[in-house]
């Protein structure tokens, strides 16, 4: 309340004046060499290729943050400010206020960085400086126009639809953007790196569009509902909550609770077969995780989509063709991981709730072994479609790819199961003091867990990515693959 008050008399200390000057002298120069560096790295004249991957990096980033914002507010208050301010007879805007001052300044820094990567895709032939300032202005009236509709989506249904539409619309030239860096279409990112400067301000001037949206999300603010504004901040503190506990997994536990809650179940018995299998024992304990997954068809269909991002990543930043980039290999990596821990929430649970998963008398060793299942498929496939098209996109040295997909996948079920099966981090272990700085060892060791263990058993493959596929790689990764989810399962049965 107090500081609510002294915010509506816009009365300021001098030691507030202080910390405000000190913070944005300390992030001037903390950021000042990076971004330097970054406008340095920008090329004369981009190839096409790299034009149009970049640009679908770029558009991809816009969607997802759009999406988040949209999932999670963006507009939110404290847990104390939306228990005691939100609920009580001071004007909303003047309680909001402080909020969208800083989702203002945070989308304005957002935007600025993708300026940067606009021009980094596009490349300066001349008039760098001109092309940088009009880049800058797209990219901070992008970042402020989508936080502005998604401040809107809060308080108006008819916002949302408009700011789903914007979704579709990113996701949309995305996909155009990475079909004209494959080949057809060249000429349309050809037209639009080697546009003239005019074109570019013109550009930038038309983005000050940006500043109604702004405005009109500035009026709106006192019109959000109070439900919409609980639930964004009940949102918003769970996230903020896993993040200084530095568990990012409890996110994933409140997002399955919210889908159920609020749920009508009905009890079933247990079928006998399900269609034309057969299923019994610990694969019946197994098999939720496949039916949780057919009723999830966006999921599938965003996995399957997301095989591309490797080669987009690839095409950006590879400096020559058949050379894979370190951005590339860990798009890769993580990918296929990601893939894999998709299906383990079964895994999960028993982990959660030892004493739940003896209720089904059915061995561990078993269970974890028909847990293992759909990891498997699910990673190796995304493997497979991933190298496929980093493949054909010219980013790999000659050679057959596809089977490494189903090699590596025994090794990634065995990472996906150990990361979701793994404890919450222990932040009683030491701190590390390293060249680079303090590494604190409990997130260090949680953060490797699990894909440790998948890098081990993939250790074949990574080589090959440096050397070229063989068939000596390939049966060591068979063998490596198969020896390490065996041994996983042989010495972790128990929860």
């Amino acid at each position: 309340m107090r500081g609510l008050v002294r915010s509506r008399r816009r009365e300021r200390t001098w030691t507030d004046r202080y910390t405000i000057l000190f913070g944005a002298a300390v992030a001037f120069v903390l950021a000042a060499p990076a971004a330097g560096r970054a406008v340095g790295a920008v090329p004369g004249a981009a190839d096409p290729a790299r034009a149009g991957a970049g640009l679908a990096l770029i558009a991809l980033l816009v969607a997802g943050a759009l999406a988040a914002a949209r999932a999670f507010g963006p507009v939110a208050l404290s847990p104390a400010d939306a228990a005691w301010l939100l609920l009580s007879p001071l004007p909303r805007r003047a309680v909001l206020r402080r909020s969208a001052l800083i989702l203002l300044a945070v989308s304005a820094v957002a935007g600025v960085a993708l300026g940067v990567a606009l021009l980094a895709a596009l490349g300066a032939p001349d008039h760098a400086t001109l092309r940088l300032l009009a880049a800058l202005a797209v990219g901070a009236a992008t970042a402020v126009g989508g936080t502005s509709a998604a401040v809107l989506a809060q308080a108006s249904h008819r916002w949302d639809a408009w700011l789903l539409a914007a979704i579709g619309v990113a996701l949309a030239a995305a996909a155009l953007a990475a079909v004209t860096s494959m080949g057809p279409g060249r000429h349309l990112t050809t037209a639009i790196a080697a546009a003239p400067v005019p074109a570019w301000l013109a550009a930038a001037s038309a983005s000050a569009a940006a500043a109604a949206v702004a405005a009109r999300a500035w009026t709106a603010l006192g019109r959000i509902p109070a439900r919409v504004l609980l639930d964004a901040s009940t949102r918003s503190g769970n996230a903020t909550a896993a993040a200084l506990n530095l568990d990012p997994a409890t996110l994933t536990w409140i997002a399955e609770d919210a889908r159920w809650r609020g749920r009508r179940l009905r009890s079933r018995p247990w079928p006998a077969a399900f269609g034309p299998v057969r299923v019994r024992g610990a694969l019946a304990v197994a098999w939720q995780e496949w039916r949780r997954l057919s009723r999830r068809p966006v999921r599938l269909a965003l996995l399957a989509a997301a095989c591309a991002v490797p080669a987009l990543t690839a095409r950006a930043f590879a400096p020559h063709a058949h050379a894979v980039p370190a951005a590339a290999v860990a798009v890769l990596a993580a990918g296929a991981l990601a893939a894999a821990a998709a299906a383990t929430t079964g895994a999960r649970r028993d982990a959660d709730d030892p004493a739940l998963a003896r209720l089904t008398r059915a061995p561990r060793r078993a269970v974890l072994a028909a847990r293992a299942l759909l990891p498997a498929l699910l990673g190796g496939a995304w493997l497979t479609l991933a190298l496929t098209a980093l493949n054909a996109a010219g980013a790999l040295p000659p050679g057959p790819w596809w089977p490494f997909g189903a090699l590596c996948a025994p090794a990634l079920a065995a990472g996906a199961l150990r990361m979701a099966r793994r404890r919450p981090v222990d932040h009683a272990l030491p701190v590390l003091l390293s060249p680079i700085g303090s590494l604190p060892t409990g997130p260090l060791l949680w953060a490797l867990t699990g894909a440790d263990l998948a890098a081990l058993g993939c250790a074949p493959a990574l080589q090959a990515l440096a050397d070229g596929p063989s068939p000596s790689l390939a049966a060591a990764q068979a063998a490596t693959g198969a020896l390490t989810l065996t041994a996983y399962l042989t010495l972790n049965p128990r929860p």
